[in-house]
């Protein structure tokens, strides 16, 4: 799995969304929310992520959109150490639910403890 995030990868549907909040399930390490379904995608893809940041926490769009860069940025890079035994394939959504301005590093750490929490999950 190569350290890119192409448009392939990346959650747009709509319908998908929808079904990821309604049927999925979720793993939190504050400020981190991780909610996954299990689904089948046409094309050979482990993930299809997506990543959200609260309005109501960070009025001004700049804010929200730094959050989310660093999200998409973090998982991007660490994402082949994430998803080295997974064979199934899964709908993510990672959601940025606390009320401070993060840095790298700390979403970076929160980030693995996350997905060491989703592993462990999904594993049982």
């Amino acid at each position: 799995m190569s350290e890119s995030y192409p448009k392939k990868e990346k959650l747009k549907s709509k319908k998908l969304i929808e079904q990821l909040f309604s049927e999925g399930q979720s793993v939190s390490v504050f400020p981190l929310r991780l909610v996954y379904f299990k689904t089948v995608f046409d094309d050979n893809i482990i993930a299809k992520t997506g990543v959200s940041v609260s309005k109501r926490n960070f009025k001004t769009a700049v804010d929200r959109n730094r959050i989310k860069r660093l999200l998409r940025e973090v998982y991007r890079l660490n994402k082949t150490m994430y998803f080295n035994n997974i064979t199934t394939q899964y709908a993510f959504m990672i959601l940025y639910i606390g009320k401070d301005k993060p840095t790298i590093t700390q979403i970076e750490s929160k980030m693995k403890h996350l997905f060491e929490k989703f592993s462990s999950k999904v594993s049982e």
